[in-house]
């Protein structure tokens, strides 16, 4: 299994309610696409990948986040963000980290695909 399945779970709770969700195995996980941009995955283990607003990058790292790395320890690009699973155990804090990428996600701007 490549990702916490109730992990997973929880997110979707989390973005019920939401206008455009779309799940896709990616980064070793199962990303939550909002609004066809990628905003959290569900990673092994019960941790979560977060892309968030890189001007917040040092606030959220002092709250149990840590950088996102690629293959062969390479930092990805600032504003991907790692919570580790006992970060997210209560529902409040999976809530309070999928609502800090949500936030970022509104502001991004893309093509969006039809």
């Amino acid at each position: 299994m490549a990702y916490n399945l109730e992990l997973a779970d929880r997110i979707r709770e989390v973005l019920a309610g939401q206008a455009e969700v779309r799940e896709v195995g990616m980064f070793g996980g199962l990303a939550f696409l909002v609004d066809e941009k990628m905003a959290v995955s569900a990673n092994r283990g019960g941790g979560l990948m977060v892309r968030v607003d890189p001007a917040r990058v040092e606030d959220l790292l002092a709250k149990g986040a840590q950088e996102a790395q690629m293959s062969r320890g390479r930092r990805m690009s600032k504003g991907w963000l790692v919570v580790d699973s006992e970060t997210v155990l209560d529902d409040d804090d999976l809530e309070f980290w999928v609502g800090v990428a949500l936030d970022y996600n509104r502001t991004v701007t893309g093509k969006r695909r039809r």
